[in-house]
């Protein structure tokens, strides 16, 4: 089969790489798949960057089509309450000219495709059959990427909470009634990688009545594997007999990621020694009184593995989340995971067996099960132990491969009641 990944960005961001490594598990099977992305931040010869046409009228079509969106974002900058991550938009201003520069493939497998894939356009008129691999909530939302709480997805958005508006008739319902158009027609299957999205996706109104399955993400646990201690820490200069919590995320201040609840559960640590290190793009402005050491990003998967393996806990407090690559990645490196039960974290975390799961947003219990394990060096080496098996068992590159390449065989095979165009080469 030739298949063709649609990302935004090949490497930057956890859907972006985790559709990267699929692609990669793909070939692996000797099939021949390739991603079309928006940037490309690796040296991978099967990825392409798409490049617009720069003739001047498709130039003006892009000018029009991102003043458009502006303009009915605009309202929404300053209602919009702090500390939210994205909120997307189903149009783009490429428009059609990404999917008329598709290669000739067997099937498509959409991954996150903020800011480069028009939604409408290419619904209408995609050229092959249709996976979607749904990293966060935003395919079937009014344009927020988690709800955080809110239900409003399963009727028809409007008066959104992320907007601050209290207008049914706002942003979110628009992108919600014009997602609806897009939808109605398409044949597409849907992948969630936590049973926690799959439940969601049956809720919402825009996408339940579509095929869904569930496969998880899937790593190579040959690089990411455990680093003798030590070692791990000389390289980041991490002191040697600490306790050290790790905790990453690309930003810090989005609330969704909870670093706050974490700050205020390692204040209220009674140990001693313990240090914080965090990964991601800028340091965190925080009274933090452990001490804390900030390594930035680290986009090499090998640097990844020893900061994974340097820490005594990987901790994850997010207060709502899909299948976070990083509590897969820490897995797989031997170190326990404690975060709050949280969407599909509880899919990998086994409490009591490869780390604790603390009641969302309760910091005295995140605390207590910090406390527990930082001074249980046994149990957190039975731990690391499970964590390591259950990764290399459950969650393999291949494995994930594999399930994608039978499911791509069933749509292929299936009759699309709902076809595409002929694309227009020019």
């Amino acid at each position: 089969m030739k298949i063709i990944h649609v990302s935004t960005s090949d490497l930057a961001g956890g859907a972006a790489r985790a559709a990267h490594r699929l692609h990669d598990g793909l070939r692996r099977l000797g099939e021949d798949s390739e991603m079309l992305v928006l940037r490309s931040d690796g040296h991978d010869p099967h990825i392409h960057e798409f490049h617009p046409p720069q003739n001047p009228l498709a130039q003006l079509r892009r000018r029009l089509r991102r003043f458009r969106i502006e303009r009915d974002f605009s309202p929404c900058v300053r209602t919009r309450p702090a500390g939210l991550e994205a909120f997307t938009d189903d149009r783009t201003k490429y428009g059609r000219s990404v999917w008329k520069r598709f290669p000739d493939c067997d099937v498509i497998n959409l991954h996150w495709t903020r800011g480069f894939l028009d939604l409408g356009d290419f619904f209408h008129h995609a050229p092959a059959p249709v996976v979607w691999t749904l990293h966060d909530m935003n395919a079937f939302t009014g344009g927020c990427h988690y709800a955080l709480g809110c239900v409003k997805f399963r009727v028809a958005c409007g008066a959104c909470p992320q907007l601050g508006s209290h207008d049914v008739n706002d942003l979110s319902r628009q992108i919600w009634l014009r997602k609806e158009g897009s939808y109605r027609k398409s044949d597409l299957h849907l992948i969630t990688p936590s049973r926690w999205m799959e439940q969601k996706v049956r809720e919402s109104s825009l996408l339940k009545s579509k095929p869904v399955s569930t496969i998880p993400y899937g790593l190579d646990t040959a690089v990411f594997a455990p680093f003798e201690k030590n070692t791990a820490r000389n390289k980041f200069q991490i002191p040697p007999h600490a306790s050290v919590v790790l905790f990453v995320a690309d930003f810090l201040d989005n609330q969704r990621k909870g670093f706050s609840f974490l700050v205020e559960a390692l204040n209220r640590l009674r140990l001693q020694d313990v240090v914080l290190v965090s990964m991601g793009k800028d340091p965190p402005n925080c009274e933090l009184r452990a001490r804390h050491i900030h390594l930035g990003r680290l986009n090499d998967d090998g640097l990844l593995a020893m900061a994974y393996s340097a820490a005594d806990l990987f901790v994850i407090p997010s207060m709502e989340d899909n299948l976070p690559n990083t509590v897969l990645e820490a897995m797989a490196c031997g170190t326990p995971v404690v975060g709050f039960d949280a969407g599909g974290i509880h899919d990998m975390v086994r409490d009591n067996l490869t780390g604790r799961l603390a009641p969302v947003g309760d910091v005295d219990a995140l605390a207590s099960v910090m406390g527990e394990l930082l001074q249980d060096g046994e149990r957190r080496r039975e731990m690391s132990k499970r964590s390591r098996d259950v990764a290399s068992r459950e969650y393999p590159l291949e494995l994930q491969a594999r399930r994608y390449q039978e499911l791509y065989q069933r749509v292929c095979r299936t009759p699309q009641t709902h076809g595409g165009i002929q694309r227009d080469p020019t």
